[in-house]
C-alpha cells in the first residue's frame, strides 16, 4: 500500500483526502484479527474494577468459554456439531453457542473480546476477529455465500461493536450467523445494546422482531458495568491547538498526515467504509485543521467508522477547531445512534490526548541542544 508521503513531495505531510486505496477481498479475510491496539490483550492484563464485580465475572466466563473451544465433537459423516451427542439428547433446546458482552463504552469489552480470541486454543487461521461494520463489509465484498464459505471453517468468530443500523443489516447478519452456528462456529460479541433490543430507535425494529430474536437466541448475555477507562483518573481532553500549531505538528511528526476536516469528511463519502483502515496505511499520526460540528447523520456515521479505525491503529490525533465533544449536535446525541457518537467522542478524545503528547515529544526532539 502507499507510504505516508505517496503522491506528495518529500517533507510534505500525507493527505488522507488524496488517497483512494484499493482493497482485495483476500486482505479483508486475512485482516480478521485483533487490531494493533489489542495485540497484547490477555485476560491477565485486564484489570477488573473491584467495585464492579460484573467485570471479573465476565472475564471468568470468557476464560471458561475459551477453554471449551478446544473440543471439537463431530457427527457422522465428519460434520462438526455444536454439542456432543449425549449433551444434545439431554437438551431439547441447547444453550446459546455464543457469549455477548453488554456494557457502556470504555469498560474494557474489546480488551476482553481480544483476550478471548488470543486465549482460544485454536490456530489463528480458524478464528476471526472483526467489528460489526467490517463483517458487513466482508459480505459486501465476498457475497453472502462467499462470506459463509470464508468463515464456516472457523471455530470462533468475535464481533466487536455489534449494532444494527438498518433493516437490511438485520436480515443479513441474522442469516449469516444462523448459517455459521449450524456449521459449528462459536460466536462472541460486544455491544452497548442487549441483543434483543438491537436496532431500537434506528428503524421499525418491531417489524423485524423475529430476526432480532433469532440473533438474541445465539447468545448468552454477560453484563459488564463500569466507567469509561479512557478517562478514568485522567485530566480532561487538551484544548484544541490553533491551526498553525497543528501544521507544525504535521511537519514535526514523521509519517503524519494533514487534512482539512471538511475536505476529509467529503472524501469519506466517496470511499467505501471498508477501506477506511487502508486509508491510514503507513500513517503515524493524523493532523486535522478546521474541525467543526458534523453537518448530517450520514457524515457523522462515516466519521464514527474512521474514529474506530484510528483508535484500532493507535493513531494520535492533533486537531484545531471545536473540541471533539462538540462534533455531534444535541439532536444526534439524543437519537438512535447516540451510543455510536459517544463512543467516537470517547475514542477521539483519548487520541487527542495522545496527539498532544506525541507533538510535544516531536517538537522537543527538533530543538537545538
Amino acid at each position: 500500500m502507499s507510504s505516508p508521503a505517496h503522491g506528495a513531495p518529500s517533507g510534505t505531510p500525507a493527505s488522507l483526502s488524496g488517497r483512494d486505496p484499493g482493497l482485495a477481498p483476500e486482505r479483508l479475510v486475512a485482516e480478521l484479527v485483533p487490531p494493533p491496539r489489542f495485540e497484547g490483550a490477555r485476560f491477565d492484563t485486564y484489570v477488573p474494577d473491584p467495585a464492579r464485580p460484573s467485570q471479573h465475572a465476565a472475564m471468568k466466563a470468557l476464560n471458561e468459554f475459551a477453554a471449551g473451544l478446544g473440543d471439537e465433537p463431530t457427527e457422522r459423516g465428519g460434520r462438526r456439531a455444536l454439542w456432543p451427542p449425549r449433551a444434545r439428547r439431554r437438551r431439547r433446546d441447547p444453550e446459546p453457542r455464543g457469549v455477548y458482552l453488554d456494557g457502556g463504552f470504555g469498560v474494557g469489552k474489546t480488551h476482553l473480546l481480544a483476550s478471548l480470541w488470543h486465549a482460544a486454543p485454536v490456530p489463528p487461521g480458524r478464528k476471526a476477529f472483526c467489528t460489526f461494520v467490517e463483517l458487513t463489509h466482508l459480505v459486501g465484498a465476498l457475497g453472502f455465500q462467499g462470506a459463509v464459505a470464508a468463515l464456516a471453517g472457523h471455530r470462533l468468530l468475535c464481533v466487536d461493536e455489534f449494532e444494527l443500523d438498518d433493516p437490511g443489516d438485520t436480515v443479513l447478519v441474522s442469516s449469516l450467523l444462523g448459517r455459521l452456528v449450524v456449521e459449528g462456529v462459536a460466536l462472541a460479541a460486544t455491544s452497548n445494546t442487549l441483543p434483543g433490543r438491537l436496532g431500537e430507535g434506528r428503524f421499525a425494529s418491531a417489524d423485524f422482531l423475529r430476526e432480532i430474536q433469532g440473533l438474541a437466541a445465539h447468545f448468552r448475555a454477560l453484563r459488564v458495568d463500569g466507567d469509561d477507562y479512557r478517562h478514568r483518573g485522567l485530566p480532561s481532553a487538551p484544548p484544541p491547538p490553533d491551526e498553525a500549531e497543528v501544521k507544525r505538528a504535521a511537519l514535526a511528526i514523521p509519517g503524519a498526515s494533514l487534512d482539512d476536516f471538511g475536505t476529509l469528511l467529503g472524501h469519506l463519502g466517496r470511499v467505501h467504509p471498508s477501506r477506511y483502515g487502508a486509508l491510514c496505511d503507513g500513517v503515524t499520526a493524523v493532523c486535522l485543521t478546521g474541525v467543526r460540528p458534523v453537518p448530517d447523520q450520514a457524515a457523522a456515521l462515516r466519521l464514527v467508522v474512521l474514529a474506530d479505525r484510528l483508535y484500532d491503529r493507535e493513531l494520535p490525533v492533533r486537531a484545531s477547531g471545536v473540541p471533539f465533544d462538540r462534533l455531534f449536535g444535541e439532536e444526534m446525541l439524543k437519537g438512535g445512534y447516540r451510543k455510536k457518537y459517544f463512543r467516537a467522542i470517547s475514542r477521539l478524545t483519548a487520541l487527542a490526548r495522545e496527539g498532544a503528547q506525541r507533538a510535544e515529544r516531536a517538537q522537543r526532539a527538533q530543538r537545538p541542544r
